[in-house]
């Protein structure tokens, strides 16, 4: 299985400074073991992009408690006071984005897209310092693509060949994700063999993933 790698060989893709995408929803789908051991390795000076920052002690939420990211992109931080914390005093810097707006970002960067246009966020702080467009007399704001370096996943069933199935929710921001990074790594709590996974319940391509690395339930 060429694509499967131990943890130590997917930590080695990354570097201090890369912009990462880690999917999850307040936790829910997130790497557990990538994370942790980021952690351990103290890489550092990461631009995160996440749907939130999670909570404290939980998941992605922990590599702010350790200070080692020093940009965000999110739709959302307060369920976890440490980002607020380090907002104000000026150690992250964070660009709250509205949800449907940051996955729109986000699957245009995978689609090869320019940017989406988009009325959310007129006549408010959102649209500060951004390109405006005006389409049958209507006005929309321009939002960039958003890639990264490296996509952090995590699949309940991933096979040999890489395909993936995310359970239920934890499907999340995983799948768009996939396609928005350089290099995808899936932490899957399941390896299994190629054919067991029903083809109709396949969500990320194995086309779309670089590295497989066990994780677990």
């Amino acid at each position: 299985m060429k694509k499967y790698k131990s943890i130590e060989e997917a930590l080695s893709y990354i570097k201090p400074g890369m912009t990462i995408m880690v999917g999850g929803f307040l936790g829910v789908g997130s790497p557990e073991k990538l994370i942790d051991c980021i952690i351990e390795k103290n890489i550092g000076d990461l631009t995160l992009i996440a749907n939130d920052t999670s909570f404290p002690g939980v998941n992605y939420g922990k590599l702010v408690e350790h200070k080692l990211i020093k940009k965000v992109y999110t739709s959302h931080i307060g369920t976890n006071p440490e980002s607020g914390i380090q907002m104000h005093s000026g150690e992250m810097e964070i660009i709250l984005t509205p949800q449907g707006t940051l996955v729109e970002q986000i699957r245009a960067g995978g689609a090869g897209l320019g940017g989406v246009l988009t009325p959310t966020g007129i006549g408010t702080v959102v649209e500060t310092g951004k390109q405006k467009i005006e389409i049958d007399g209507k006005p929309y704001l321009v939002e960039k693509p958003l890639k990264a370096d490296v996509a952090l996943l995590r699949g309940a069933k991933v096979d040999k060949k890489g395909n993936v199935y995310y359970d239920l929710s934890a499907r999340n921001f995983n799948p768009i994700m996939a396609m928005a990074a350089d290099l995808v790594i899936v932490e899957a709590d399941e390896i299994v063999e190629i054919g067991d996974i029903n083809p109709n319940d396949v969500m990320t391509p194995h086309i779309f993933v670089n590295v497989v690395v066990q994780g677990g339930k």
